[in-house]
Formats: C-alpha cells, structure tokens, sequence
C-alpha cells in the first residue's frame, strides 16, 4: 500500500511546509490544507476559481448554470497527512448556509470525514464532523498513540472554502503530496454526486478509491448528468484511467439514445485506449409496484445497449457495460427514497462497481 506511514519518504513534503498560525492559546499548531493540496481535483488549482471546485474557471458559461453552481462542490476531494497526535482538530469553512438536504444529513452534505490506514490496504473510519454553522471547528481527542497516515473527505453537496487541521505543539505532522497516477473519472447524476450518503467517505466513488487504492474524480452533478457535449469536452482534458460514465437516472430513453454514442466518439477520439464503462440506471427499490418506473428502465436501458452494440460493431474497443438490475440490491432496502442510495445500497453499488473496474484497469 503505497501510504503506509513505513514508506511514504517520497510523497512527504513536510520540509516545504511551515504552519501558518499557532493558536498559543490551545497550543496547536495549524497547517493549510490549500498548502500541499487536495486529490480528486482533476483541473491544476491555477485554472480554478477557487481551490475546491471540480471544474476549471473557463467552464463557466460554457457548461450550463446549473453544472458550472453544482461543480462549486468539493464532491470526491481528498487530502492526506501522518500525524502522532492524540488530538486532532478540523476547522473549516463552506460556502452554502444550507448544511444539509431533506433526504441527507449534514454529516453527508458538509462534513469532513476522516479514515486512518490501519494495515497495508486496510482504512479504517475514525469520525466525522457535525456541522451546526458556515464554519466548523470539530476536535477529534483520545486517540491511541501513534504515527498513522490519515486521509479526509471534503463534502459532497458543499463548497469548501477554506480548511486547515491543527495538531498540538509538539506532534508529528507530514503532510502527504496528491497522487499523480491517472485517475478513474466518473461522470454522473446525484448519485455520483454523493446522495444520500450519510458522510463522505461512504459515497461510492469514495468506497472504490479506498478500495482500489487508485485516485478518483467525482464528476457527479445533481439532476444534470445529461451526457452533454460541452462536459464530454472536459472529460477530454483528463488523462484517465477509466472513464465512468453514469448519467441514466438524469436521462430519458430517447436522450439516451441521441446523446450515448456521440459522447463516447467524443472522448474515444481523443482518448483513443482509455477504458470506458456505460452504467444502466439503478434499479428503483419500488419499482415493482409502479408500472411507470419499469417503464422507464426498460426505455433508457433499451437504448444505452442498443448504443453500447452499435459502438463495438463500429470498431469501438475497450467499451465496457454494467447492467443496473443489482446496483443497490433487489430487497428494496438499498436506498433513503426510492432513488438515491443509503449506506448499504452504496457499499453494494460498490460491490458491482469493483470487478469491471479492476477488469478495465487491468486491460492497460
């Protein structure tokens, strides 16, 4: 596991970083998160328009509104450190008084979730912020001693303004570079996106990162994952391991069948080896009791296959599909409404996710 406290002397850069404030007053030591940077942030922080957003300052106007406001989330961003503190505190701020959603807590919405690398590929969660205000001081005390690597979210349906961590005079602290292996880049709806987890760290694109120890891009965007071109421009600027792209639970058959092929001729032109997966939508845990909802699933999966064959008998390789009977389950326990998943429906959406994943990735 290439984070293990034992071997991580060439991602440290703890010599090029010096901590901005000491709060004598509770003597900690604090150090900006923005001062060695986030992972899952697919665009260089100077094309930004601020650190945590996940789409460059030039898609503004290019992509519709709605994208280019949801983008503003720090949706899948990650950063990591060792520390031997037995006290560790969060403070950050985000951008959006609204702190939580009707379907998802703030715990999910704007919290920091923190996880720590217990074993070689084993992480571990630790605790979570409790959002109350724009800004959160959250103390995580009594932990056992200790040199561990820690890694922590950022928030899915909130923009992160600012965050530092703040460990007492005294303590080891090693801030860990961002990863430069190429990342998975999933593009998709609300459920990308990280609804209706109820921390971070259990959104599914999170589950796999950890999982596939491999960095992940979130490019999730809530009730606007629509397969549009001017997106499938930006997938384009990303070299990815494997493109995931998940937009059904957004689209209708007929937008389905227009828009599929187009977007991956688009990325396929110029990415023309990396892996590609088409994900049906998931399947509603009541639809079978609404006749509407079959509907629709027999509609937008009719034409994702459809355009699936249509591509590999173009000469399109390296195309993937992952049905969505089984996504969150079939005992209609899987999600928080009827749509979005919970925990349980994302660990198994996660457990779908991770063999065609591992068998893209290994087709390099």
């Amino acid at each position: 596991m290439r984070y293990f406290c034992a071997r991580l002397s060439v991602f440290l850069i703890a010599a090029l970083l010096s901590p901005a404030i000491t709060a004598d007053e509770k003597n900690l030591v604090w150090y900006p998160v923005e001062d060695w940077g986030v992972e899952g942030r697919a665009w260089e922080v100077e094309e930004l328009k601020s650190p945590y957003d996940r789409l460059p300052a030039k898609a503004e106007g290019i992509v519709r509104d709605a994208v280019w406001n949801l983008s503003r989330d720090s949706a899948g961003m990650l950063f990591r450190f060792n520390t031997d503190a037995t006290e560790i505190t969060i403070d950050y701020t985000v951008g959006d008084k609204n702190l939580a959603l009707t379907n998802m807590p703030a715990t999910g919405v704007s919290g920091v979730d923190l996880y720590a690398l217990v074993s070689e590929g084993t992480w571990k969660w630790v605790d979570v912020t409790r959002p109350k205000s724009v800004n959160t001081v959250h103390q995580i005390s009594g932990l056992d001693p200790g040199l561990r690597t820690y890694q922590a979210y950022l928030p899915l349906y909130n923009s992160t303004m600012k965050i530092r961590i703040g460990v007492p005079a005294g303590s080891t602290f090693q801030p860990i570079a961002p990863r430069k292996e190429k990342p998975i880049v999933f593009y998709g709806t609300s459920i990308t996106h990280g609804a209706s987890a109820s921390r971070p760290g259990m959104a599914h694109v999170s589950i796999l990162g950890r999982r596939l120890d491999i960095p992940v891009v979130n490019l999730g965007f809530s009730g606007n994952g629509k397969m549009e071109p001017e997106v499938g421009a930006l997938l384009t600027e990303i070299d990815a391991a494997v493109y995931v792209i998940d937009c059904l639970p957004n689209m209708v058959g007929t937008e389905v069948e227009e828009r599929t092929e187009p977007l991956v001729r688009q990325i396929r032109q110029a990415r023309p080896n990396t892996p590609i997966v088409l994900v049906e939508d998931r399947t509603y845990p009541n639809s079978w009791i609404f006749k509407s909802k079959r509907d629709r699933h027999r509609e937008s999966r009719t034409a994702l296959a459809k355009a699936y064959d249509n591509l590999v008998s173009s000469g399109v390789t390296e195309l993937y599909y992952l049905p969505g009977d089984d996504l969150i389950g079939s005992d209609t326990e899987g999600s928080t409404d009827g749509s979005h998943p919970n925990d349980l429906g994302f660990v198994r959406q996660s457990d779908v996710f991770e063999p065609i994943l591992r068998e893209a990735l290994g087709s390099k």
